[in-house]
């Protein structure tokens, strides 16, 4: 067998509707981009939504539309896919991290206050693997300290914490559609919020700083061509049309999973808090200490099986070392966990018998990497 690590599900419906858009006189700046925003706008609860090529843009044009600047320190996790951080310093802003939750695996929120100085303007809080983040703790702190909460959602579309969707609370969220995530648009990603200035920013930058009624070549401020497409677009209101459905075939992928590794003691499935209904981006399994988890990894690959360390440190990379100093033992939760985990192949049309496989070839991988220490 050869299964991938990820694959996304596209219908009929979604070729239709690109289709549409092919056969028509928009494919940038139409009707379909609007139309994807009032429906992710009215999904999350929100009443603004601002379509971009990319989470990772997204993410910047929040920060830059929150005068986040030179100087300026954000409170994030370490553990995350490295954009929650890059978005920062793309504005000479300084990331400041705290360890995670060892099982949520979020930012740690009870360690959080500790970390905040007069030089701090926000908390840039992530839902890792689509467990949404503590935010109510967070808004509290936010309050009490006058400081912006950005939730960086893009793992998380649907989650929901104690019954509040992921992305409806602080002063915006981001979501991301790569091929890998719940919901695709190719590439992709929407900024929310209820913050009417925030938005107008947002679209304003995206569109190399543009105003809504100016000329072509107007320039009302700084802005980038982070525009999402029509095609993307089209793409995204199909596969946004789905979402409760696929949601679901993500959630039963998982729940065959978990019943799988029982009785696998060298396993650690994926924690959900009771207060979360999780929105399932991956399936991230921890192994027992004292197992090579790159040996089980090549194991893995060499039967056919897609896999991968999600995630390193952040801090641990080599930018983030030169630039900041950073070290191994910083951060001591965060990277005990990312020496462990292990991403198995996920995505919604993941059959019983592939899950067979895959459990299969772990623990024949776990049994591998135990014969050849």
């Amino acid at each position: 067998m050869q299964i991938p690590l990820s694959r996304p599900d596209i219908t009929q419906k979604e070729i239709d509707l690109v289709n549409e858009v092919l056969n028509s006189s928009y494919l940038a700046l139409g009707p379909k981009i609007k139309e994807f925003e009032e429906a992710f706008a009215g999904y999350v609860g929100r009443k603004f939504a601002v379509a971009v090529n990319s989470g990772t843009s997204g993410l910047h044009l929040l920060v830059r539309a929150l005068g986040i600047g030179e100087g300026d320190e954000v409170i994030t996790t370490p553990f995350s896919f490295i954009a929650s951080s890059n978005c920062l310093l793309f504005e000479r802003a300084r990331p400041i991290f705290v360890d995670i939750d060892p099982l949520t695996l979020n930012m740690n929120v009870d360690l959080t206050e500790e970390k905040i100085t007069e030089k701090t303007k926000a908390i840039l809080a992530v839902d890792v693997f689509g467990h949404p983040v503590e935010m109510d703790k967070i808004e509290d702190l936010a309050a009490k300290y006058n400081l912006y909460v950005i939730e960086d959602a893009c793992e998380a579309i649907g989650a929901k914490y104690k019954g509040r969707m992921a992305g409806s609370l602080g002063d915006g969220a981001v979501f991301a559609f790569y091929p890998n995530k719940q919901i695709t648009t190719g590439e992709g990603g929407v900024i929310v919020t209820d913050n009417e200035e925030i938005a107008y920013l947002c679209r304003s930058m995206r569109n190399q700083g543009r105003g809504e009624n100016s000329e072509w070549l107007a320039h009302e401020r700084l802005g980038y061509n982070y525009r999402m497409d029509e095609m993307s677009a089209a793409l995204g209101i199909a596969q946004l049309e789905r979402i409760d459905e696929i949601l679901e075939k993500r959630s039963q992928v998982a729940c065959i999973y978990n019943e799988k590794f029982k009785g696998v003691e060298e396993v650690e499935i994926p924690y959900s808090a009771p207060e979360v209904k999780m929105s399932w981006f991956v399936y991230v399994i921890r192994l027992k200490k004292n197992i090579d988890r790159n040996r089980v990894m090549d194991y893995l690959r060499k039967n056919g099986v897609g896999c991968r360390a999600y995630f390193p440190p952040i801090h641990l990379q080599p930018f983030y070392r030169e630039k900041f100093g950073y070290k191994e033992g910083d951060f001591p939760v965060t990277e005990g966990i990312s020496k462990r985990t292990i991403a198995l192949p996920f995505y919604n049309n993941l059959s019983e018998a592939e899950i067979d496989y895959v459990v299969k070839k772990l623990c024949e991988g776990i049994k591998y990497a135990k014969n050849n220490l």
